[in-house]
């Protein structure tokens, strides 16, 4: 059973339509679950008919590939944490970047037709970029999975001359290139060499990468595994594999901006590396001197102050995420809601280690959409606030971005959670946070710390709202 080309067209026609809607669906959280079943049929249409106008529908090696892939697909979604889905993306883009590598070199040791002069060139080319770009992106998302897992030291790796000896391998790359484009089919050597010198880029870049920028280099991999998908469409002659490409390429590096946008930063200096250090490190040299004392508060006293407020505004941060305690929240919302509270979340857009992570953790929960508000249409509220919740967060409400130019993170815009009568925030312990920037609103006297597990610590103030 065989495809025509035109009913194979029309099927990638439907294909390319339905991801651009699951892209679309996946911009709110209201519609995220469309836009997933719109990729999710997407993709099944796109493998049917490939495999259709293969002839390889009933080829029982294509149908055991696909059963156990789908079967390792489906118990990784069930069992995933929210807290370890920034590392999921991360090890999905290696996947993206090696079959990248593994159709480029296929490619070239045994490509489908023989081709000559400018032809030549443009596939030659289109096999070189197609292997470098997803060599990068694998070596890069498997050390952006490491550090994400723990496994890997989320301070930056900071080499002497280190942007010198990327620019020294990227040379040495496109001199390979220029080399390979001579060789041919002798050039096999040449494009493993390029292939481990990419690596070596990949690697080094994310390495010299800290913790409080992850979210930006999860969504530049993301735009990378497009691109990298985008240069095997190209070697392969698949027009929707180069127009599936260029929505993940395009969409990531969109994202990107937003992200550096979101932290004042330019991606140029994020790809550069060095901002970020290990959690509770010391404060950067030059900073503004804190003074003040840190005011420990407890559960029975944060009842109080919500029972007598009339606003509330919660500020969810990765810490939330670790302690699973968006549930039990909820339950506190619905409580003050329902004694006729006025009470929102306030999501900064770096918040959590993935672009949109407190969204999709909230919307886990159940909670109502129109209440989960976005930086900049809920800052010009919070000296209107009566008390604020900050639940496991540090960089995104930072007041020392805003007058501190010698910080790490001066001008990143940040939450103005101080500005509120009580803030109060709920921390593990005493450290400095992921980025390793020490926070003056923990010392700010309208601020009292909650210390200890957040889930302990909201289930505790949720049973005595409860009593």
């Amino acid at each position: 059973m065989t495809m025509t080309t035109s009913l194979l067209t029309t099927s990638y026609l439907a294909a390319a339509v339905l991801f651009i809607l699951s892209l679309k669906g996946l911009s709110h959280p209201e519609t995220a679950r469309r836009g997933n079943q719109f990729g999710a049929l997407g993709m099944l249409i796109a493998v049917v008919a490939v495999a259709l106008h293969m002839g390889i529908l009933a080829s029982p090696t294509l149908i055991g590939v696909l059963a156990v892939a789908s079967i390792i697909g489906a118990l990784v979604a069930a069992r995933v944490a929210m807290t370890d889905m920034p590392q999921l993306v991360a090890l999905l883009h290696s996947f993206v970047g090696a079959a990248a590598v593994l159709v480029g070199l296929s490619n070239h040791m045994a490509p489908a037709v023989e081709l000559t002069g400018i032809d030549k060139t443009i596939h030659d080319v289109e096999t070189y970029l197609g292997i470098f770009i997803g060599s990068l992106t694998f070596t890069g998302s498997v050390i952006a999975w490491g550090k994400l897992q723990g496994v890997i030291r989320s301070k930056p790796l900071l080499l002497p001359a280190r942007h010198l000896l990327n620019l020294a391998m990227l040379v040495a790359c496109v001199w390979l290139g220029w080399v390979y484009l001579g060789q041919g089919h002798d050039g096999l050597q040449t494009l493993l060499i390029m292939t481990a010198i990419a690596g070596l880029i990949g690697i080094h870049l994310v390495m010299a990468i800290g913790g409080a920028d992850m979210p930006v280099v999860v969504s530049m991999l993301n735009s990378y595994s497009g691109w990298a998908a985008s240069a095997a469409g190209f070697m392969l002659s698949n027009d929707l594999l180069i127009i599936t490409g260029a929505l993940v390429g395009s969409s990531g590096a969109i994202l990107s901006y937003i992200m550096c946008r979101a932290m004042n930063r330019s991606f140029v200096s994020v790809i550069l590396g060095g901002f970020g250090a290990d959690e509770g490190a010391a404060p950067a040299a030059g900073s503004v001197a804190i003074t003040g004392d840190l005011v420990p508060t407890s559960a029975e006293e944060v009842v109080g102050l919500l029972r007598a407020a009339s606003s509330v505004i919660v500020v969810p941060g990765y810490g939330m995420a670790v302690a699973q305690a968006q549930h039990p929240v909820k339950e506190i919302v619905q409580i003050l809601r329902a004694a006729g509270k006025n009470v929102r979340f306030a999501i900064h857009p770096v918040a959590g280690r993935l672009p949109g992570h407190m969204n999709v953790l909230l919307a886990e929960a159940n909670l109502p959409y129109d209440i989960v508000l976005e930086m900049d249409e809920i800052n010009d509220d919070f000296p209107k606030t009566d008390v604020v919740l900050v639940i496991g967060a540090n960089d995104i409400v930072n007041p020392s971005a805003l007058d501190d130019p010698s910080s790490p993170i001066a001008g990143m815009p940040v939450l103005y959670a101080w500005e509120s009568a009580a803030c109060i925030v709920f921390k593990r312990g005493k450290g400095a946070g992921y980025a390793g920037v020490e926070n003056p609103l923990f010392f700010k006297p309208k601020t009292k710390m909650l210390y200890g597990d957040a889930k302990k610590s909201v289930d505790a103030i949720l049973s005595l709202l409860k009593a």
